[in-house]
């Protein structure tokens, strides 16, 4: 069975993929259409959005250029479904550096996984960017 990824984005009125609690349209939508977050946790909620969505461009948009990867190709068989971001160390809208730790939750093929990650990231230009982090899977 292969789960498809959603091909259009959600109403500026429906729950944000992030599981943020807020809407769309206040929460991960207008970063995805600028690329610019006022925090790192704002940046880091958008890239988990972007892999619901399968938008690439996001991806590459707002990974520093120094570890970004020339490819990115996502499994269309892997439906992200939740995220909990489980630690922070700055990453504020004054701050150059940021550490946000977060579980995201999946499915694939039928099968419950989780990857959790302590990722790095860069405020460059008054814009967050993500480096790289480390990775445990479940």
């Amino acid at each position: 069975m292969t789960i498809q990824r959603p091909t259009q984005r959600p109403a500026a009125e429906q729950r944000c993929p992030c599981t943020s609690g807020d809407v769309f349209g206040a929460c991960c939508g207008p970063v995805l259409a600028t690329g610019a977050a006022p925090t790192a946790v704002r940046l880091m909620r958008s890239r988990f959005t972007a892999y619901c969505l399968g938008d690439t461009g996001h991806l590459h948009r707002t990974w520093h250029p120094s570890t970004r990867p020339t490819d990115l190709d996502l499994d269309p068989r892997v439906r992200w479904v939740r995220l909990d971001i489980l630690d922070t160390e700055q990453g504020g809208p004054f701050d150059t550096e940021g550490i946000v730790e977060f579980e995201a939750f999946h499915r694939q093929d039928g099968v419950r996984g989780s990857l959790r990650e302590r990722s790095r990231f860069v405020r460059e230009d008054r814009i967050w960017l993500y480096v790289d982090g480390d990775i445990r899977t479940h």
